[in-house]
């Protein structure tokens, strides 16, 4: 780095630091906390997931710094200085700069294959054909469990380069696991395309166990690995795109902090399904939380008397295709509505009257039933190149 990079990164630098110990940042972090502890309060809105490269206004996005280590430091703040300054939603500034711990893995020995179609190519959205790599029995016997190493000359060398960078100007915090994000049929997924799971589920529902087994073995080997040799981050503000902050956590293990779950290529798989070859492989590792968050993409409206059965859950994610009203009667008030507002509403050119009917909607339902509730935008893949679709 040069002292032209230095003087970058620590005016942006303290230019968020004013904005994360604003009172209008604690403000922010209180209602989503508020909401985490199923308190009836104003729902925190928030956007996640967002086509950064479609809108950078005045170059506000655009990374001066001399190398990419320095240009990571610098796009993090950007992005949330431009939160901040843009969004008329909730943000989380967290009040330093998180360096998370490395460890190696050695993988599965397996990884996706197959033809990869763009049609932009600054959009991380791809459409992809997928190789079914997991076909069969000799195909299971090749996938293995990981081994993992912690690597703390990499823990050192980027806390040097960090603290360096931004000097006195933001704290710099060395954090272990924050959460487990447990996606196991979207890697499933990845490795043998949805439709042969679906056959499989059929024809041969003993296969589909035995590869559902293996991959509840590698979650296993990773977390034990982790809870051995890794402190847990309590104060992760995160979970893939939703509100972390809440009361009751402990001070350290896994019970301080949550389980994130999800089936999303199960979205059309009836209910006695999902239990048998999802939540009873789940259970008993979201209840080594201290509590657990459920859901994304997929529906679950028919499916939320079988989730309810994970004993610590505290959040359910209710998608554009859920059944609201019966999400939130099933919910009530014993559970957080994290409400997915449809993206195809931002996609070409905003409407603010669909998107106040919809949120309205919402809002009736969840006091109808007494649920506590949280708006988050995602999966916004394009907006068109129109930055005034998310900022007006």
């Amino acid at each position: 780095m040069n002292a032209k990079d230095k003087q970058v990164i620590r005016e942006l630098a303290k230019q968020y630091m004013e904005a994360a110990c604003s009172e209008k940042q604690q403000k922010m972090v209180q209602r989503m906390k508020d909401t985490n502890d199923l308190k009836i309060v104003r729902p925190p809105v928030l956007m996640d997931e967002i086509p950064w490269y479609q809108i950078n206004i005045d170059d506000e996005l655009t990374c001066v710094g001399s190398d990419d280590k320095v240009r990571e430091v610098e796009l993090t703040l950007r992005k949330a200085l431009y939160r901040w300054k843009h969004f008329r939603c909730d943000v989380t500034l967290e009040p330093f700069y998180r360096v998370s711990m490395a460890y190696d893995s050695t993988g599965i020995g397996l990884s996706r294959q197959g033809e990869v179609r763009r049609t932009d190519d600054e959009n991380n959205i791809v459409s992809q054909g997928l190789e079914d790599v997991l076909e069969d029995e000799e195909a299971l016997e090749r996938m293995q469990i990981p081994e993992f190493t912690l690597r703390p000359d990499k823990d050192e060398a980027q806390m040097n380069f960090v603290m360096d960078l931004l000097g006195d100007t933001m704290p710099v915090k060395l954090c272990g696991r924050g959460h487990l994000y447990h996606a196991p049929w979207d890697e499933i997924g990845w490795l043998r395309g949805v439709e042969p799971i679906f056959f499989d589920l059929y024809d041969r529902p003993e296969y589909i166990h035995r590869i559902r087994q293996k991959f509840r073995e590698v979650t296993l080997a990773e977390l034990d690995f982790v809870e051995k040799n890794m402190p847990v981050d309590p104060t992760i503000s995160n979970l893939h795109c939703t509100p972390a902050q809440v009361s009751g956590l402990a001070e350290n293990g896994f019970k301080a902090t949550w389980f994130r779950g999800m089936a999303q290529p199960f979205s059309d798989v009836s209910p006695e399904m999902f239990e048998e070859f999802e939540v009873n492989y789940i259970k008993d590792i979201a209840e080594r939380f201290a509590y657990s968050y459920y859901g994304c993409c997929e529906p679950l409206d028919r499916k939320l008397h079988i989730i309810k059965k994970i004993s610590n859950l505290r959040k359910v994610g209710v998608s554009p295709w859920a059944n609201e009203e019966s999400s939130a009667q099933q919910l009530g008030g014993n559970y957080v509505y994290a409400r997915k507002p449809n993206p195809a509403f931002v996609a070409i050119q905003t409407d603010p009257e669909v998107i106040r009917k919809e949120t309205e909607k919402t809002v009736q339902v969840c006091q109808k039933h007494g649920c506590p509730v949280e708006f988050v935008l995602k999966d916004i893949s394009t907006v068109s190149n129109r930055p005034q679709n998310l900022i007006v």
